[in-house]
């Protein structure tokens, strides 16, 4: 596994993206079966359904060999752990393994009983250039438990992360990582390959259904 290349995506995220494929391909062909004979409804709730089927069949296999970016192949929660260690304040009071999670790809950050707040969200930042933080906060109201905690979160986080990353919510502060390079990459790439073949499958399909 060279340097620059992480694991395989894996069988079941290629099959997701192989029906996304099928899915636009189907919709399309749908909407010129609607515009061809409406009344044709049979045809055209088949158009919709099975192609996502027959794309996550044909393509699943070879998506699912991408190779994801280094920096994405690591286990986001074991990652923020490690970062987050040295902020350990012992047992009964803050600590990763108590006050550190994850729901997948997301980082869930319990700020309450924590002393070195401002340590920790500088700490998590650089998380949130991999994987979406969330800092539980509370309301921040005057009858939470720690009313200056949220203020105190998003001021820091304010301060360091532009508007478009950062997002605030009724108990937590959420933080998004930028758009990966290697993401854009592939996005267009993809973009580029439906823009060639919608079109011609759409004119086969409507040539097709006139007869």
């Amino acid at each position: 596994m060279s340097e620059q290349e992480g694991e395989p995506v894996g069988i079941w995220m290629g099959l997701q993206a192989g029906a996304l494929i099928g899915l636009y391909v189907g919709f399309s062909l749908a909407t010129i079966s609607v515009l061809t004979d409406a009344e044709k409804i049979n045809r055209t709730i088949s158009l919709m359904c099975f192609p996502p089927f027959i794309g996550s069949i044909i393509l699943g296999p070879f998506l699912a060999k991408r190779r994801k970016p280094v920096k994405l192949s690591r286990k986001p929660l074991e990652m923020a752990r490690e970062i987050l260690e040295e902020f350990n304040e012992g047992q009964g009071n803050w600590r990763v393994l108590s006050h550190v999670s994850s729901d997948g790809m997301n980082i869930r950050i319990d700020m309450h009983n924590l002393k070195n707040i401002e340590g920790v969200v500088d700490a998590a930042l650089i998380i949130a250039e991999q994987s979406t933080v969330k800092f539980i906060v509370g309301r921040g109201t005057s009858k939470s438990s720690s009313p200056e905690l949220r203020e105190r979160v998003l001021n820091r986080v304010e301060s360091k992360v532009s508007v478009l990353r950062r997002t605030r919510k009724a108990k937590s502060i959420e933080v998004k990582p930028e758009t990966s390079h290697e993401y854009d990459t592939y996005q267009n790439k993809l973009n580029k390959v439906l823009f060639i073949l919608l079109p011609i499958v759409s004119f086969l399909a409507w040539i097709e259904m006139r007869n």
